[in-house]
């Protein structure tokens, strides 16, 4: 079979992906960015297309040329950060419904989520039954999958937080969080390639969850013993301090990235992600593998370790970079402008002494806007490797005293340098 897969560089639809391939299927793969999905997986045939702004069957049919069946496994969390909750998961997906109806595509594989059927508190979950609800109106043999949190061996966005918080020493407890039937990757990847098959029935929508429910501290203390850390002491944050932590989140999304911790968070994690895996069981024959039993069945490695360390320690070194090049840039061109003019005229900077700090002073401060704002920050983290080493060979140039300086600024700027380059290799989230 041709196989279209939306979202197919996410968690689900990756793994997706790459099974179709291993069973020997042609798979299309759409996504907003595929340059690096391509180098990875060359064998696929992909298609850059945003899908929030793909609204006409028309847009879709280049994509559909030779498709025997579409899998949807784009989604997103919250509006903000270029996501468009109600493009992706609502009309966008319509129209690509629309134009598999008028090419005569009849099987339709859609990744929902968990309890959107029952409540729908959030923007996040009225659009994915808004999504559901389009679908089911089309004259196709669709399949709707409702999973719950899902876990795998691959990480990202929930099931990562959930191994960044085992790498505490303390575990922060969130007020208000709901039990959890967790639900393994693979699992959720073999049912799709089973639903697939033309003979089984159409126009069905299953539950995805695991057989046991857990706390979400359950979930995270499991992760622990798994990457052999000891249990963790809990430390119940109360709702302001909560709300507060989600905001941040909210504010990081405004900004481009894309942090589980966010009020959509707030609200899901709330309620939790529960169902009946039983109908899925019986239409399937497969059996939900257990949280535990899926953790022994791959020892975590020392990548996973530092994977979870750095996971937690991610967003705060960022934040911290960012904070330091946008104060430099302050200082610079605010209450030590007049330090810094000394230290050119001592060097022999002349006339230029005062315009050479306050250029500095801007780029730095450039420097670190464009390290906070997600889209800039790779072009950003370059510059700033640039700018340390001009500074670097400007200083030596123009003051060489500086580097017994007590206070160190030209030796200063090699671990400026080394943070640099861990903040580059761990730039990407997926």
């Amino acid at each position: 079979m041709h196989i279209l897969v939306t979202g197919a560089t996410g968690l689900i639809g990756s793994a997706v992906t790459a099974r179709l391939l291993a069973l020997g299927h042609q798979v299309t793969g759409v996504a907003r960015g595929v340059g690096e999905a391509a180098r990875r997986m060359p064998q696929v045939r992909w298609r850059a297309v945003d899908i929030a702004r793909t609204r006409t069957a028309a847009g879709w049919a280049p994509a559909l040329a030779g498709v025997d069946a579409v899998v949807n496994c784009a989604g997103a969390l919250q509006h903000g950060g270029g996501d468009d909750l109600e493009g992706v998961h609502t009309s966008g997906i319509d129209a690509l419904y629309a134009a598999a109806e008028q090419a005569g595509i009849r099987r339709v594989i859609h990744i929902s989520a968990m309890g959107v059927d029952r409540a729908t508190p959030t923007a996040f979950s009225r659009t994915k039954l808004a999504g559901e609800q389009a679908l089911m109106a089309r004259d196709l043999d669709w399949v709707i999958l409702r999973p719950s949190v899902v876990i795998g061996p691959a990480a990202y966005g929930g099931s990562a937080m959930f191994r960044g918080l085992a790498a505490l020493p303390i575990l922060p407890v969130m007020p208000d969080t709901g039990p959890l039937q967790v639900v393994q990757l693979d699992d959720v990847v073999a049912t799709v390639v089973h639903v697939l098959a033309p003979d089984v029935p159409g126009r069905v929508a299953l539950d995805l969850a695991g057989p046991t429910r857990h706390s979400f501290a359950e979930v995270v203390n499991l992760h622990r013993r798994w990457l052999g850390f000891p249990d963790a002491r809990t430390l119940p944050f109360s709702r302001p301090v909560a709300a507060l932590l989600y905001r941040l989140g909210d504010f990081a999304g405004w900004l481009g990235w894309r942090p589980p911790l966010r009020s959509t968070a707030r609200v899901e994690i709330g309620r939790g992600a529960v169902g009946d895996p039983a109908p899925w069981i019986t239409a399937t024959g497969i059996l939900p593998t257990a949280l535990p039993d899926a953790l022994a069945a791959h020892p975590a490695s020392v990548q996973e370790r530092w994977f979870a360390g750095l996971y937690i320690l991610k967003p705060v070194l960022f934040t911290v970079f960012a904070l330091f090049w946008i104060g430099t840039g302050i200082v610079s061109i605010g209450p030590g402008y007049g330090i810094g003019r000394d230290l050119m005229l001592l060097g022999g900077a002349g006339a230029l002494a005062g315009p050479s700090v306050i250029a500095g002073g801007l780029a730095d401060l450039l420097i670190g806007i464009g390290i906070a704002f997600r889209r800039t920050t790779r072009l950003a983290l370059y510059a700033a490797i640039a700018i340390s080493v001009f500074y670097a060979i400007a200083g030596t140039t123009i003051l060489p005293a500086l580097w017994i300086e007590p206070l160190g600024p030209m030796l200063k700027i090699w671990p400026i340098l080394g943070l640099n380059l861990v903040l580059l290799a761990i730039l990407e989230d997926r």
